[in-house]
């Protein structure tokens, strides 16, 4: 079963193998179902760009922090810490912006939605939104599109149990600012980061891509963190366990 459908800004694509298993087993359209209505859930209360989102009542001071509903301050959570790891180059709140943890949110949101596919017994999936991978059960590729091409891909990564995330100028232009200069990060081209979660490899990439050339040491120093960055040089680098898909 394959689905593709425009939410949270991007297009997103489910593809499920097999059928559900389990105590509670799912058709795998039912399954998918369930992911598109959470990931139109989570862009209606966490995007920074509809007006009645929390996300945005927050920013503009109207809900207390105090107040917050657990997924918004599960969220503010991992944005802090990120911060706080990356000496302050991760940033959610910039000068003359208002509140966006859209670098967190999307990761985490699609995470989450896997765990609803795991919850209704599919063991065989690959969760696409955007470029960014969650994968599950068999091995399979994933290709990191070229910084500068784009109908080339420069690496094809194969993964069976984990998601791949990639952090880039080529389709927003200079959109990641570093936090600690308030300036558009441009040391890198892509950065391409493996992890056992969305959450952790979305929002490492970003926090790495926003530190430029050191932030490809920082996130491959990261316990479970396997990495890929080209840099403004066109220079390759890559962490050794990186799991580059075999030539077929």
């Amino acid at each position: 079963m394959h689905r593709v459908e425009h939410v949270m800004g991007l297009p997103v694509s489910v593809r499920i193998e097999g059928e559900g298993r389990g105590t509670d087993p799912v058709d795998p359209a039912e399954a998918a179902d369930r992911v598109f209505a959470w990931l139109r859930e989570a862009d209606a209360r966490f995007s920074p760009f509809l007006a009645d989102s929390e996300v945005s009542r927050f920013g503009r001071g109207e809900v207390a922090a105090d107040g917050l509903s657990p997924d918004l301050a599960e969220i503010l959570d991992l944005c802090e810490r990120y911060r706080a790891e990356s000496g302050g180059a991760f940033q959610v709140r910039l000068p003359g912006r208002g509140l966006d943890p859209c670098a967190v949110v999307k990761g985490w949101a699609v995470e989450r939605a896997a765990e609803l596919l795991r919850a209704a017994g599919v063991t065989t999936f690959c969760l696409n939104a955007g470029g960014d991978v969650v994968a599950a059960g068999r091995p399979w590729r994933v290709g990191v599109r070229h910084p500068e091409r784009a109908d080339r891909v420069c690496v094809v990564v194969e993964v069976a149990d984990g998601a791949v995330a990639t952090s880039g100028r080529y389709e927003r232009g200079d959109h990641i600012f570093d936090g600690r200069t308030g300036r558009a990060a441009t040391g890198l081209l892509g950065l391409t980061v493996v992890a056992a979660s969305l959450t952790e490899a979305d929002a490492v990439a970003t926090t790495g891509f926003a530190m430029g050339v050191e932030g490809v040491e920082w996130a491959a120093a990261r316990e479970g963190c396997e990495v890929f960055a080209v840099d403004a040089g066109r220079r390759v680098l890559r962490s050794p366990g990186f799991p580059v898909a075999p030539r077929t």
